[in-house]
């Protein structure tokens, strides 16, 4: 299957991988020949990529990491404890709160383990990207995707489990204080005003005044809240901490959240592939994000996903059609153009071999 944007998709297609609702309901099989009716509606639901069939990718399968199922129980359990702590005055000390936000937390933590099990001795390159999802509440979804990533990056670190369990937390209840902030705001597709980026910039103290006042949640997973807009050269807020004085969970999270910002398509920007999203964290790397952490991310994530098309330096055109998770800058490439852009019967050829490693991409978009 190949991966192409909505925009250059055209009536008769047919969908290579189905599309979900974020709560796990199937909204359109694989199979299913797309029309004109079904690609507007698809627009109108803010779905910017997606998977189709045809002969030249043919065969190409897209792993996902974490399954369909678990992904929908995850979102639902964010979705109900979100809301569920978001709803708690923060000096509600009374036993019926305090009952409430544990049985959510004990939530998280669980659901947090499944998602750790899957990912702890994985060998595929994470590609968010193969989820394709109808998404009604951006902060639910992004969350669950800042936690995947956050937890892949904290096995990279090599912390132990009790911190990994814990930056999971963190990374679930990041933006815990963004249930507060009027949707209108949080989805204007314009350019905010100062006032209403000051009500944006605020949900990080929102969600820490809460997190720390609930005594089953860990002190640091309150800083995770509020600090992953912090900047190692003091440019973030709340507080413009530098350095060591930002927590480490913070500074693994920050990662996590701007590439997943950056990589999910919202009402007021169109997404990044993930190279150019890399490349973005790249050029913040030792100012805004600690090196350390850009270079290992750079290790498990897939920044040319199974599917893409792909332009090579000496012309030829392919798709990807596996990634090497020791080398995921250098996948497998199914060629199908040549030096000429003629086209031709495909072959594949792997650009971490070393035969191939003159051979480099210079080109990624998700085409026809």
């Amino acid at each position: 299957m190949r991966l192409i944007t909505l925009d250059r998709c055209q009536p008769g297609v047919k969908l290579g991988k189905s599309l979900y609702h974020e709560n796990g309901r199937v909204l359109l099989n694989q199979g299913t020949e797309l029309t004109t009716n079904l690609i507007n509606k698809l627009e109108e639901y803010s779905i910017f990529t997606i998977y189709i069939e045809d002969e030249v990718s043919e065969g190409i399968e897209i792993v996902e990491a974490i399954p369909e199922t678990l992904r929908a129980e995850a979102v639902n359990v964010i979705t109900d404890g979100l809301d569920t702590i978001a709803g708690l005055s923060t000096a509600n000390s009374n036993i019926q709160g305090m009952m409430k936000s544990g049985r959510a937390i004990r939530s998280f933590q669980k659901i947090f383990r499944d998602i750790l099990s899957c990912l702890n001795g994985n060998q595929m390159a994470l590609n968010l990207l193969a989820s394709t999802k109808i998404h009604e509440n951006y902060v639910y979804t992004h969350s669950l995707n800042v936690t995947i990533y956050t937890c892949q990056l904290a096995l990279e670190n090599g912390l132990p489990l009790k911190n990994i369990e814990e930056i999971g937390l963190g990374a679930m209840l990041h933006d815990l204080g963004k249930m507060y902030i009027s949707p209108q705001i949080l989805n204007k597709p314009g350019k905010l005003t100062k006032e209403e980026f000051e009500q944006v910039k605020a949900h990080s103290e929102l969600g820490f005044e809460l997190l720390r006042k609930i005594h089953e949640i860990p002190l640091p997973v309150a800083h995770c809240a509020l600090q992953h807009h912090e900047r190692i050269d003091g440019t973030g807020y709340p507080r413009g901490l530098k350095d060591e004085e930002i927590h480490k969970y913070a500074k693994i999270i920050s990662v996590a959240d701007v590439f997943d910002a950056v990589t999910t398509h919202r009402v007021y920007r169109s997404s990044m592939l993930p190279h150019k999203g890399l490349e973005l964290l790249y050029a913040g790397s030792g100012t805004q994000f600690e090196s350390k952490q850009v270079e290992l991310f750079s290790n498990c994530i897939a920044i040319y996903p199974q599917g893409l098309t792909v332009k090579l330096n000496d012309g030829r055109t392919g798709i990807v059609s596996q990634y090497n998770f020791n080398a995921v800058g250098r996948p497998v490439i199914r060629i199908f153009s040549d030096e000429e852009q003629q086209e031709i019967s495909p072959y594949e050829i792997d650009l971490s071999a070393n035969e191939h490693l003159t051979v480099e991409i210079v080109e990624a978009d998700a085409l026809l």
